[in-house]
């Protein structure tokens, strides 16, 4: 798997992460752990950067891109990437997109938890937050 970070995308994300981090490409519709939103409308079309300084055992999947950072992903996101994987930043949004069209016109970018929640902690955040799920 391969994918252009644009320049305009290197040069925001310099900005958040940390020297020798990892950037796992993580859904972010409530199926992967780093994930507390969802719904039905949110499923493969949502997704999230997660800086991370440790490797992880389910993002062990590398993405060659053209920037000097180290990006992977997990079987689970391969389902929805398809061939042109491209990063961009367009107006103060990053932009996922392949040779389909666009991916995720909003990705999002986090920290990656010290520790991550269980699922039964997952799905009471999820509930917790519940209207601001579709």
């Amino acid at each position: 798997m391969k994918m252009t970070i644009k320049p305009a995308a290197v040069e925001y994300i310099q900005d958040k992460i940390n020297d020798g981090q990892r950037i796992f490409l993580a859904l972010d519709d409530g199926s992967s752990k780093f994930s507390k939103l969802g719904g039905s409308c949110a499923i493969g079309n949502k997704f999230q950067l997660v800086l991370a300084d440790n490797a992880d055992s389910d993002y062990t999947t590398e993405i060659e891109n053209n920037s000097d950072y180290k990006v992977y992903t997990s079987g689970e996101e391969l389902t929805f990437l398809g061939n042109g994987l491209s990063l961009d930043y367009k107006n103060a949004m990053l932009k996922l997109s392949d040779n389909s069209g666009i991916l995720d016109g909003a990705v999002t970018i986090i920290q990656a938890p010290d520790e991550v929640a269980s699922k039964d902690q997952l799905k009471e955040d999820m509930q917790t937050i519940g209207v601001k799920n579709c």
